[in-house]
């Protein structure tokens, strides 16, 4: 089944700021707030945005606070999209603090993000069950480029018109087309929530997506692997991968998921365009969707926003 639609966004539309992970740099806040305002968003910052943990220093404030600005923003009934500023580490360690009968009595909210963010997008599908959006994180200078920005824009205003997702440089490791809910991003998440109490295996009819950074090619092999060995692949119809930008030679980690995945004889594509990558695609999580081997395509059955 696919999960409710949060609403698009219009102009004037109001969007608050999160940091769930690690802290943000405030030049790179500033322009991407500079970015969604000129689209005509009115954008708020988080209490707790530019806050820097007492001792840890790869996180943005306590985790406490982090979790508190989330459900701060998902519970404000004048708050239409929670953005995530940016990714790094410490989603997990806050995904535990939130009150998920709160969120779930206050409705469906739009989220978007990636990378650690991965976490939240687990849960918020299996807690929640609405459609988020795997999408660049506002600031990050990498992450949030023009053609980012412009496939991110187009997503949040008009989802109709980015029905089918490609990347220039995708190319069929298994053909084959399968259609199913769009579920997964970041691997190196994905396979540390092995194990947990809320561990989230993704439902029978799965079209699975993955990507990475800065992950050597045998770390790839052993999340992947992990993942096999837990079952969570067991109900998927296709697999989408996108960028593994900083692990290795592009042909070694081809290699790598080529020799782990397309035995299972489903439709694998490689580099879709999505992830830590110039001109990152936003996926939509928790949409009907087809993926088609032959022709490198994400067609979604429906626009990702209603």
């Amino acid at each position: 089944m696919t999960r409710v639609r949060p609403g698009r966004l219009l102009a004037g539309s109001r969007v608050r700021l999160v940091a769930p992970s690690g802290p943000v740099d405030e030049a790179l806040l500033a322009r991407g707030v500079s970015i969604l305002e000129s689209w005509g968003l009115v954008v708020e910052v988080g209490k707790h945005v530019l806050d820097r943990h007492p001792s840890v220093p790869y996180l943005a404030g306590l985790d406490v606070h982090r979790a508190a600005d989330l459900q701060a923003a998902w519970c404000d009934p004048t708050v239409d999209a929670v953005v995530c500023a940016r990714g790094g580490y410490g989603t997990m360690r806050m995904v535990d603090l939130l009150d998920w009968d709160a969120m779930a009595e206050a409705g469906p909210k739009l989220f978007t993000g990636s990378s650690d963010i991965t976490a939240l997008h687990q849960a918020i599908g299996a807690q929640l069950d609405v459609v988020t959006l795997f999408a660049p994180l506002i600031a990050s200078e990498v992450s949030f480029d023009i053609g980012a920005q412009k496939h991110f824009r187009q997503t949040l205003f008009e989802p109709e018109s980015v029905l089918t997702l490609s990347g220039p440089d995708s190319v069929p490791l298994n053909d084959g087309m399968a259609s199913g809910v769009v579920v997964g991003g970041n691997l190196s998440l994905l396979s540390s929530e092995v194990g947990a109490h809320d561990a989230h295996v993704p439902p029978d009819g799965a079209l699975i997506v993955l990507e990475d950074v800065n992950e050597e090619p045998y770390q790839v092999d052993r999340m992947i692997t992990q993942l096999l060995r837990s079952g969570w692949f067991t109900g998927a119809t296709g697999i989408a991968l996108g960028s593994w930008t900083g692990c290795g030679e592009p042909d070694e980690v081809r290699a790598v998921v080529s020799d782990l995945l397309v035995g299972l004889g489903l439709p694998v594509v490689w580099d879709m365009g999505f992830g830590h990558c110039a001109d990152q695609l936003t996926i939509p999580l928790g949409v009907l969707a087809t993926l088609d081997g032959d022709l490198c395509t994400l067609t979604l059955d429906e626009p990702a926003l209603s």
